[in-house]
């Protein structure tokens, strides 16, 4: 778990990391390099979800280097699809990442939403409706390594 208190906001208590994967852990169905080891050491922390469409049918290589299994959203409502997910975990103790359109009502509907800029670049409607705006997954990673980034990117 990932606690947090954020002046103004409250105490916030993380217990899921929730990422779509296409553009924002893997670019042309290829993971960034990284994150094998930034996703290892945040497995004590939090329970770590992947949900993806396999736009590149390349998500059972991304399973065993992360040593996961992702969840897959159907074509069509991939959105509600991913923000149900979120709720069925529990919102309040969500951070969810992402960066395609199909990723906004996730952020939304997560306690933490972070928007994630790739090389396919972020929907505006995404960065909309993230509570933070990083320029790579590794720095997504970095901040919840150290939260304390988190408290000093929102406190008010």
């Amino acid at each position: 778990m990932i606690e947090l208190n954020i002046p103004g906001l409250g105490q916030i208590e993380l217990e899921h990391l929730v990422c779509d994967v296409n553009g924002t852990l893997a670019v042309d169905g290829k993971l960034q390099e990284g994150l094998v080891r930034g996703f290892s050491t945040l497995k004590d922390r939090l329970s770590l979800h992947l949900l993806t469409a396999d736009t590149h049918g390349k998500q059972e290589i991304i399973d065993r280097q992360l040593n996961l299994e992702a969840v897959r959203v159907q074509p069509g409502k991939e959105a509600l699809q991913k923000a149900e997910f979120v709720r069925e975990l529990g919102a309040e103790r969500v951070v969810a990442l992402g960066h395609g359109a199909n990723d906004a009502q996730m952020l939304k509907e997560a306690r933490l939403g972070i928007c994630v800029i790739s090389v396919e670049g972020a929907a505006v409607e995404t960065l909309l409706a993230a509570d933070l705006i990083v320029p790579d997954i590794n720095s997504a990673l970095d901040l919840l390594e150290k939260p304390l980034r988190i408290v000093a990117s929102l406190r008010k």
